[in-house]
Parts: C-alpha cells; structure tokens; sequence
C-alpha cells in the first residue's frame, strides 16, 4: 500500500493566537478551531487527561497544512535549548513556496520573526532563508526565480 498524500505537521504552542497570526501573514488560510478532548484523542496520542485547543491552518492552494494545538491539560513540556540550531535532530523547518522572499520576510517581522541567517541564492534557481517566528518555530521561504 502506498502513501495517498501527506496530511498535516502538527505543532504544539504555548501562545496559539500569535502562532495562528503569524502562520495567515505568512498566507496560510484558517480552516477550523476548536477543542479537543476525551479519552478518543487520549488513547491516539498516548496522554492522559488531554485538554486542548486545535487550530488547522491550509495553504492557499488547499494541499499543505499545519495543525497548531495548546494543550491546558497536561501542560506542554518545553523542548531545550528553546531556539535549536539547524543540526539538531528532530524536525527543524517547514518550507514555503513564496512569490517574494523579501515582503514575506517583512510582513513576518511584524510578528516577531527574525531570519536565522541570510537569504541566499541557489544557482539561478531559488532565493532561500529561514525565518524563525513565534515560540521558535522555523519556516524556510523558497522564492523561485524566473
């Protein structure tokens, strides 16, 4: 049997209004928000006494999403250090195809983010950089060039 597609990354946040702001600056779309317990999501997911808020954001072109969650109950526990460098194992970014590298990374100072180290460009194909916005969380921006 074969994968059909890929559905969602998850991330877990503390603060999921400012993780939601950034994410539709970036351009994503609000798809749904709501709460999430019950000893359904308990046994999926291997915690107990689960009590959280769960945002799904898509991409405009309805193929890509993230899924945010603030837990209340159990609290979230805090990966260390905070603001990992690239090489740390785990999941490190999501990247996203953008029209212009340079706006996008100006809307998203508004909302915290900084770059993580300078746009570059890759042969005469893409501009590229990573961003790291509310929380730590690091998206790439990917600017294909004409």
């Amino acid at each position: 049997m074969a994968i059909q597609r890929m559905d969602n990354v998850l991330i877990v946040v503390e603060d999921l209004d400012a993780v939601i702001a950034f994410f539709v600056e970036l351009g994503m779309e609000v798809e749904g928000r709501g709460p999430v317990e019950g000893r359904w999501v308990e046994r999926v997911i291997g915690v107990d006494d689960v009590r959280q808020e769960v945002a799904m954001l898509r991409t405009p072109d309805g193929h890509g999403k993230v899924e945010l969650a603030m837990f209340h109950t159990p609290k979230a526990i805090s990966a260390e250090p905070r603001d990992a460098p690239a090489n740390t194992l785990g999941i490190r970014r999501i990247m996203f195809a953008v029209d212009d590298v340079e706006d996008t990374i100006a809307r998203l100072r508004g909302h915290g983010a900084e770059l993580v180290g300078e746009v570059e460009r890759y042969e005469d194909i893409f501009l590229l950089c990573y961003v790291r916005g509310p929380e730590g969380i690091i998206v790439g921006l990917a600017e294909e060039l004409r």
